[in-house]
């Protein structure tokens, strides 16, 4: 699974719907209440189904959707699809500001739920910054070395523990050698 935290902008759509995009939509928002907000996130959480964003690295014919739209082509809106939410919790309410922590599966867009967020409060929002905190084993709290750690022995210390949180792989795989003379070595 995949952590993130995201800040999301109340009030403001944006074509990517991210910071990025072209502003398409300005809402009221001052009627929203942190209550409103963690009420709505309980409808997101679970098994659930998500339409990807149109800028997006998914492809049509074999082209990134995010290209065919700069040039200008229409493009179709993605069927929505199956996705998981493993938890999704609200972390602070500056309004127009929210942020929010989401532990998701694969394939899930942050930013598509930022969006929907929005419209199932009755105004529309569009992610300002996302942050990954974790990639399968990998934390940012644990596995992060600060630039003052970067000596040779912390990265060789750092790379240990990473290693060590990956699957092993099988140590009798031979390296192809140039010369069929020689002998292979084996990776240990």
């Amino acid at each position: 699974s995949q952590k993130y935290t995201a800040i999301g902008l109340l009030g403001k759509a944006t074509d990517t719907l991210d910071a990025t995009g072209k502003v398409t939509e300005e809402k009221p928002y001052d009627q929203i209440t942190k209550g409103d907000l963690e009420n709505v996130l309980q409808k997101f959480t679970g098994d659930i189904m998500q339409v990807p964003p149109l800028y997006s690295a998914l492809k049509k014919d074999g082209e990134r959707l995010s290209t065919l739209m700069k040039r200008g082509e229409a493009v179709e809106a993605k069927p929505a699809r199956p996705v998981r939410v493993y938890s999704l919790s609200l972390r602070q309410f500056q309004p127009p500001l929210f942020t929010l922590d989401v532990e998701c599966g694969g394939g899930f867009y942050v930013r598509s739920l930022v969006s929907d967020i929005g419209k199932e409060l009755s105004t529309c929002a569009t992610m300002q910054e996302l942050t990954r905190t974790k990639q399968g084993p990998f934390t940012l709290e644990e596995h992060t070395l600060y630039e003052d750690k970067w000596t040779i022995d912390e990265i060789a210390r750092s790379l240990e523990r990473c290693t060590s949180l990956l699957p092993d792989e099988p140590s009798h795989k031979k390296l192809k050698t140039e010369h069929p003379g020689e002998t292979a070595v084996s990776c240990e």
